[in-house]
C-alpha cells in the first residue's frame, strides 16, 4: 500500500510500461495453472495493471479500487482456506452436497473477474469512462483483453466446481448454514454480487 501511495504522486511514461506488462503478465501467467493459489497471484498482477491506471484518475480512486479488491480476494481466500482447497482438481468434489456453495464460489469469481452487472464491475468501470474520456483507446483495448483471459480461467474454475462432479448428491444438507464462517461467506457473496446494483438503485 505504502510504495503505491508513492508512486502515485509521481506518474510517467514507466508506470503506463508497467500497467501493460502487469496486465498482460498476470492474465497469460494464470492461463495453465492448476494452483488456485498461484492462479491468484496472477489475478493480483492482472488487478494491478488496472489499479495502476486508476492512479491517473485521482489519488483516491486507486484506493478504492484496492479496498474493493481486497475484499473480493477476501471472500475467495476465506471460501478456499476454509475447505482446505488448495489446486483445481481439488474443486471436482467440494460442496458435494451443496449447489449453493457452488453458486457462491461462481458468483465471487465472476465478481473478481469483473464481469457486469457484479459489485467487481464498477472499479473497472470508472477506469474505463476515464481511458475513453482521455482517448487512451490503446491501453483500454489491452486492459480489456488481459481480462477476457482472466475471466476465462476464473469460468474454469467454475466449470470444476460445477460440471465435473459425477457424484452429487440431490439433497440438501441445511446444517451446513449453521456455521458462522457459512454466514460470513453468504455475506460477502452477496454484497459481491449485488453491492452494484444496490448502490446504483440508492444513487
Amino acid at each position: 500500500l505504502a510504495p503505491l501511495m508513492l508512486i502515485s504522486y509521481s506518474l510517467s511514461n514507466f508506470l503506463i510500461i508497467s500497467m501493460i506488462l502487469s496486465a498482460m503478465i498476470g492474465a497469460i501467467g494464470g492461463l495453465n495453472q492448476t494452483s488456485l493459489r498461484k492462479l491468484l497471484a496472477y489475478s493480483s498482477i492482472n488487478h494491478l495493471g488496472w489499479m495502476i491506471s486508476s492512479m491517473f484518475m485521482n489519488n483516491l480512486f486507486w484506493l478504492l479500487y484496492f479496498l474493493l479488491y481486497t475484499f473480493f480476494s477476501f471472500a475467495l481466500i476465506f471460501i478456499f482456506n476454509t475447505f482446505k482447497v488448495s489446486h483445481m482438481n481439488q474443486l471436482f468434489s467440494l460442496f458435494m452436497n451443496s449447489k449453493t456453495m457452488k453458486f457462491i464460489l461462481f458468483l465471487n469469481l465472476l465478481s473478481l473477474g469483473g464481469l457486469p452487472p457484479f459489485l467487481g464491475f464498477f472499479p473497472k468501470w470508472m477506469v474505463i469512462q476515464m481511458l475513453i474520456t482521455n482517448n487512451q483507446l490503446l491501453l483500454l483495448f489491452i486492459l480489456m483483453m488481459s481480462t477476457l483471459i482472466t475471466l476465462y480461467f476464473y469460468l474454469r474454475l467454475s466449470y470444476s466446481a460445477f460440471m465435473l462432479n459425477y457424484f452429487e448428491s440431490n439433497w440438501n444438507n441445511n446444517s451446513f448454514f449453521i456455521n458462522f464462517n457459512m454466514k460470513i461467506m453468504l455475506l460477502c457473496s452477496f454484497l459481491s454480487s449485488m453491492g452494484l446494483i444496490l448502490f446504483c438503485s440508492i444513487f
